[in-house]
């Protein structure tokens, strides 16, 4: 089992910056890749970025790309998200994800991870 708590969200005005960081703990070793998404009520949870334990390969959709940035530090198995110049549309609460299972894809489909952490709200204002 992979625990993932989440930490960093909060309230912003537009174009500020937020770090969200995940902390992973239990069987580390066996994650392949994890993840952000989000969230909002009534919508399906959407993806923000990716980025596989070992090489660090990343991926993003076009709505973040250039503003989001995911990294890792595999010595403290944290997951962090640089988000800039955020929008009011950037609301929502985020989540923290990992996987086990390897793939040449780019790991931007939610049913494929199987851990989960709570989830930190992100609020935007105009």
């Amino acid at each position: 089992q992979v625990q993932l708590v989440e930490s960093g969200g909060g309230l912003v005005q537009a174009g500020g910056s937020l770090r969200l960081s995940c902390a992973a703990s239990g069987r580390t070793f066996s994650i392949y890749g994890m993840g952000w998404f989000r969230q909002v009520p009534g919508k399906e949870r959407e993806f923000v970025a990716a980025i596989k334990r070992l090489g660090g390969s990343t991926y993003y959709p076009d709505s973040v790309k250039g503003r989001f940035t995911i990294s890792r530090d595999n010595a403290k198995n944290t997951v962090y998200l640089q988000m800039n110049s955020l929008k009011p549309e950037d609301t929502a609460v985020y989540y923290c994800a990992a996987r086990t299972a390897i793939t040449m894809m780019t790991m931007a489909s939610s049913g494929e991870y199987e851990y989960w952490g709570q989830g930190t709200q992100v609020t935007v204002s105009s």
